[in-house]
């Protein structure tokens, strides 16, 4: 009789452990899916928290690049992108970008834009997707930030932010669904399954960290805009070049400094979590990759001016977009390429980069930071050597065409496409803008500062106080 009762207080012990041991895995599975939550909300953070950095970057760059008598009207500029770009995001941006019913099957996706998530309705019941939302429209700010440099110094205050709110709310969103929401036509599952992509083209797009999606979006608005606003008043008028050089070269370098920096967020961030030792290892790489591409890009034009190109004179400027030129042509393939890959992007971003950047002025455009030359040629290279490099046998996604991969053909199409919307839309809002009146500021205004002419105070340093009276620069 003892014996059974054993037996059946052992049965009964047993079925108790095992609850409890299968209760324990649901608490361990529990907190270990709370902890990669945190650990890649922590990451995404840090990593938009850089790329926000990026903006005291350009801020100080463009600052220098220009006058001083036009030093807080870019700044106020830099600060509208931010502003009005975040709101254009969370009311509009965001749904065309990313409104896509993720529990819905691909195939009832569209292809074109997303149609979800105005003004972040749902993203409440979504709380993971806040970090992706604050990331990405980061992003978002940062594709007009790069029109404004190319424009400085004649354009309203006005024109620009009715620019900078078409820029977040239509051009940017439709090219980022395309390319990144895994539902459009340039990069969406082929299936259900979620195991396989594709494009139009044939394989699915390589914009890693957004070279095509941000940098040649915001590099082509930013010819199209330097074209239309047209030249400074007396840019290009004989011997009249040193009277346009920026006021304060020590602005620009530390905005160079400032901008590497942050692009240690932009890069690395878009690994997207950071929970596992390969996402830890991708984001090394890219780091890494991040590093070697602007070191040529900047050495190579530093080169190129002091011993090859007239004045034959140290630059410390093209020293700086030629870093610049080499962190935008490694963006789109930093995650699929070795370091010795990225040093040679960087290198020829450097020469397209100073191609670009001596053809312009013989063509009377007037792009004051060169914001074409480093985002949109050297976005347009990035995208294409995406389809060159990386070995399809390091497992790394890289498809390039150097090692009988077949990516070419669609990095070309994408790039063509992402130019003429983003073209077409700059030359649909910008022209208008500049038939009407709103968008170049007047001789007089030119001549005097938009500082002292629409400013308080009217200038942007002062210099010394003395006998208690304050002396600023003239």
């Amino acid at each position: 009789m003892s014996e059974t009762i054993n037996v059946t207080q052992l049965a009964a012990d047993m079925v108790a452990l095992q609850a409890e041991v299968t209760a324990l895995k649901s608490r361990v599975a529990t907190t270990k899916a709370d902890q990669d939550e945190a650990l890649d909300t922590i990451w995404m953070i840090y990593a938009t928290s850089l790329i926000f950095f990026m903006h005291s970057g350009f801020s100080l760059l463009e600052a220098g690049s220009v006058r001083f008598r036009n030093t807080q009207n870019i700044l106020v500029k830099n600060l509208m992108v931010v502003t009005v770009g975040f709101l254009c995001w969370w009311s509009v941006g965001w749904a065309i970008a990313f409104g896509v019913d993720w529990r819905a099957p691909v195939s009832e996706a569209s292809d074109f834009n997303g149609s979800r998530g105005w003004f972040m309705h749902g993203l409440w019941d979504n709380s993971s997707m806040m970090k992706f939302w604050f990331f990405q429209g980061m992003f978002c700010a940062t594709g007009g930030t790069i029109v404004s440099g190319s424009m400085a110094e004649r354009t309203k205050i006005k024109g620009f932010t009715i620019y900078v709110m078409a820029m977040t709310t239509v051009i940017y969103p439709f090219v980022v669904y395309w390319s990144w929401s895994t539902r459009g036509f340039l990069n969406r599952y082929t299936d259900d399954t979620m195991t396989s992509m594709e494009s139009i083209f044939g394989p699915p797009l390589i914009d890693f960290a957004g070279s095509g999606v941000v940098h040649m979006v915001g590099g082509v608005g930013a010819l199209l805009g330097a074209a239309i606003v047209g030249p400074r008043k007396d840019r290009f008028h004989p011997g009249t070049d040193d009277a346009f050089d920026g006021h304060n070269m020590p602005f620009c370098v530390m905005g160079t400094f400032f901008l590497w920096f942050g692009w240690y967020g932009f890069n690395p961030g878009s690994t997207g979590y950071m929970h596992t030792a390969a996402d830890a290892w991708k984001a090394a790489l890219v780091a890494v990759n991040t590093t070697m591409a602007p070191c040529l890009g900047g050495l190579t034009v530093f080169f190129l001016r002091a011993r090859v190109l007239q004045p034959k004179r140290l630059d410390v400027g093209g020293f700086c977009n030629g870093i610049l030129a080499g962190l935008v042509g490694v963006t789109a393939a930093c995650a699929n390429i070795k370091p010795w890959e990225a040093a040679i992007i960087g290198a020829i971003a450097g020469c397209l980069y100073q191609g670009a950047s001596m053809i312009l002025p013989k063509l009377q455009i007037d792009d004051v930071v060169d914001a074409f030359p480093v985002h949109g040629v050297c976005g347009c290279w990035s995208i294409l050597a995406a389809g060159l490099f990386g070995d399809p046998s390091e497992k790394h996604g890289g498809n390039g065409s150097l090692y009988g991969g077949d990516q070419f053909p669609t990095q070309i199409g994408s790039a063509l496409i992402i130019i003429a919307w983003s073209g077409g839309w700059s030359i649909l809002v910008l022209l208008p803008l500049r038939i009407i009146g709103f968008l170049r500021l007047s001789d007089n205004f030119q001549d005097k500062g938009a500082d002292m002419m629409e400013h308080s105070p009217a200038k942007a340093y002062i210099t010394h106080e003395h006998n208690g009276l304050t002396h600023t620069m003239a």
